[in-house]
């Protein structure tokens, strides 16, 4: 039988040996805990807690800073430092909750403690993962309690946890398939619960056979829970893609996956749903992958949300070499960095670092159109990069730019070494920023009006 999938994509040497084999570590952290307000698409949550206060692990550190945003809580105890500004990974500053561990990793009341999720309304499951300040851990950082509120007359069949972890190198969701398959059942049974009529469908790569094996083997049980194996090819985990290999239908950038009705919810923000709903545990910790030919001893980690980049590097034994890059997320999709003082959030699945960088002078388009072929959204990169390069944004809107979904797919396969989608997304980033800005000035206008 074929594995399912999308047309379009790329085949990349994955990485993935190098960290698969290493079992999840326990890790504390030694000293201060970074807490950026900042760990969501969305509005950025608002501290609650000031210097000098004492912090229990569960506690909450900032509220949600509207609907569309997530509360943060302490993954350690200790003791607040200061409530500042710190960078992040995108060089920005954002607001932080600087807490000092004070090492006895003390938690609130109830932390942990099992309760009976199946007596409780879809209502209160929702109200529980959003108290958690759950957000797509995947990468992406979008709520997970707005994801599930589905608008009226809109009908969900199928909810889908992705499990493709499709990007090259990281294995934290592969680790999670083997030691804890049993908590993203118990999260798919909750999340199938909010929708009476869907099944839920585990979608895993078909490099991971042993986490497809220990999935499908907790799924036992549950009639309308089960593993469908995917071909390994990148980006399969992009929603848009996953959605079309599961059920076959496609949605474009005006569409969410509820449109299509459709859940899709990462593999990692799954156990995090389970943890939360079932045994009252708020988003403190998340398994992330140590890893590159210039990491010693590639390794998996739960690390406590907040702890500094450099210390887990330490713990996989340092470098091997001075690395020329080291990237936050893999390496079609995630951030380079320079600073390994940046703490983990919430959506950093893989800290990554290469001996050598890379670097490769474009030359010009050889027309071999290989860009389109493997373009998950059927378009024409190097027409965009065209029109990005010489600025034409009316025409970049016309041959549907702001459908990309900035994958990468078209500058790895490009044998010329065009930044096609470095050039792609740059414009589509000044496309919605300027369309919000117009947004924005006619609904001051239309006040005025009205005033």
């Amino acid at each position: 039988m074929s594995l399912k999938t999308f047309r379009g994509g790329v085949h990349i040497r994955d990485g993935k040996k190098l960290s698969s084999h290493a079992a999840i570590q326990i890790y504390r952290p030694k000293g201060e805990l970074v807490y950026l307000m900042n760990q969501h698409i969305g509005a950025p949550a608002v501290p609650c807690v000031r210097a000098g206060e004492r912090v229990l692990i569960g506690q909450k550190l900032a509220d949600p800073g509207g609907f569309v945003s997530a509360g943060v809580y302490a993954s350690i105890s200790g003791t607040v430092k200061a409530v500042t500004g710190r960078e992040c990974m995108n060089g920005d500053t954002a607001t932080a909750v600087i807490v000092e561990n004070d090492g006895i990793y003390e938690t609130v009341p109830d932390y942990g403690a099992e309760r009976d999720w199946q007596s409780m309304t879809a209502d209160e499951i929702k109200a529980a993962i959003k108290d958690a300040g759950i957000v797509g851990m995947g990468g992406a950082g979008f709520p997970t309690h707005v994801k599930l509120s589905v608008r009226d007359g809109l009908h969900i069949d199928h909810v889908i946890c992705n499990g493709a972890e499709c990007e090259p190198y990281i294995t934290c969701d592969h680790r999670l398939m083997l030691e804890r398959p049993e908590a993203a059942v118990l999260g798919m049974r909750i999340l199938t619960s909010l929708f009476p009529e869907s099944v839920g469908v585990i979608g895993i790569e078909g490099n991971k056979p042993d986490g497809i094996e220990a999935v499908a083997a907790a799924c036992e049980g549950y009639d309308n829970i089960s593993v469908l194996p995917l071909k390994k090819k990148y980006p399969q985990g992009g929603e848009r893609m996953i959605i079309e290999a599961v059920t076959k239908r496609r949605i474009n950038s005006k569409m969410l996956p509820a449109d299509a009705g459709c859940i899709v919810v990462n593999f990692s923000t799954v156990i995090a749903v389970a943890d939360a709903v079932a045994y009252g545990k708020p988003l403190t910790h998340r398994v992330v992958t140590v890893t590159g030919d210039a990491v010693k001893e590639p390794s998996n980690f739960l690390v406590p949300i907040g702890t500094k980049a450099e210390e887990l590097i330490e713990a996989a034994g340092g470098f091997t070499a001075e690395p020329e890059k080291v990237i936050f997320g893999g390496p079609m999709m995630g951030f380079a960095v320079y600073n390994l003082e940046l703490p983990v959030n919430k959506t950093t699945s893989c800290i990554l670092a290469y001996k050598r960088d890379r670097v490769y002078n474009p030359s010009e388009c050889i027309r071999c159109g290989k860009c389109l072929t493997v373009c998950p959204e059927h378009l024409m990169p190097i027409k965009l990069k065209n029109t990005a390069d010489e600025r034409d944004f009316a025409e970049f809107e016309r041959l549907h730019g702001l459908e990309c979904i900035g994958c990468g797919s078209c500058t790895y396969i490009c044998p010329a070494k065009r930044r096609l989608s470095q050039s792609i997304v740059a414009a589509k980033q000044f496309v919605l920023l300027e369309k919000k800005k117009a947004a924005a000035a006619a609904k001051e206008a239309n006040n005025g009006t009205k005033g």
